[in-house]
């Protein structure tokens, strides 16, 4: 439960399950955030990660809801409200359905949009008017590379993540007025299950000048700098940790 007595600020991190997401949620939770972890079907995962995020200390509970399906994200966001405004999102959830193009069925295509670019309205469409009214807020999407330079066999990929990069740029103008920032994140290879078995150490060592792949918690320290107060003049930028890809 929240803590009494204490003003907070929430942080509702979407995908908050899985390896950046958990890297994420727990860096915002040491910052002293109330931290919802929110999983579609890890829900043992999301509660492993609360749990972390108590044992040192810090504030946390589990949500669990479908980004796709809109009426049932309104519901649950709309719960969360009750208590208070969300101050903090990161807009992580996100899936990967990899074909070439020509060989790309309509259910792949539609799949990966939905969660990232459907996902991203279903989320943050409800939560923007309470953090406009606070006058103060972080909205941080988590972007990918392919989005900026494309990549083979992730059409629907690129897609996804260039519109949210768009909706990044255009909603950051709609409220900097406001208090509010609007970035995106944008990471190159990064060690975590998603992604280990698409890139061994020999393409690593090819694609990236630091011939590594990132860390989730690597990610998350740039997350937890644009979440805090640090950053209140940056806005409307899509910032790639890629170890010197691009």
């Amino acid at each position: 439960m929240e803590p009494l007595n204490k003003p907070v600020i929430r942080a509702l991190v979407t995908g908050g399950s899985g390896g950046i997401g958990a890297a994420i949620c727990r860096r915002l939770g040491a910052a002293g955030h109330y931290v919802y972890v929110h999983a579609h079907r890890g829900t043992a995962a999301a509660a492993a990660v609360v749990g972390d995020i108590e044992a040192a200390g810090g504030h946390a509970a589990a949500v669990h809801f479908d980004v796709t399906d809109a009426a049932a994200t309104r519901a649950a966001v709309e719960s969360l409200l009750e208590t208070g405004p969300v101050q903090i999102l990161v807009n992580n959830a996100g899936i990967h359905d990899d074909a070439v193009f020509p060989g790309m069925t309509s259910a792949q295509w539609n799949r990966v949009i939905d969660v990232a670019v459907n996902g991203f309205y279903n989320v943050t469409q409800p939560l923007i008017l309470p953090m406009i009214r606070t006058r103060w807020g972080r909205i941080i999407s988590i972007s990918s590379i392919s989005g900026l330079i494309g990549n083979r066999g992730q059409v629907n990929y690129a897609a996804a993540k260039g519109a949210l990069n768009a909706a990044t740029k255009a909603l950051s103008l709609e409220v900097a007025s406001r208090g509010i920032t609007v970035n995106a994140v944008a990471p190159g290879i990064i060690a975590t299950a998603m992604s280990g078995s698409s890139f061994d150490a020999a393409a690593i060592a090819q694609l990236v000048p630091m011939k590594r792949a990132g860390t989730a918690e690597e990610v998350a320290s740039l997350v937890g700098f644009l979440a805090s107060e640090e950053a209140a003049y940056i806005s409307g930028q899509i910032i790639s940790i890629n170890g010197g890809m691009i």
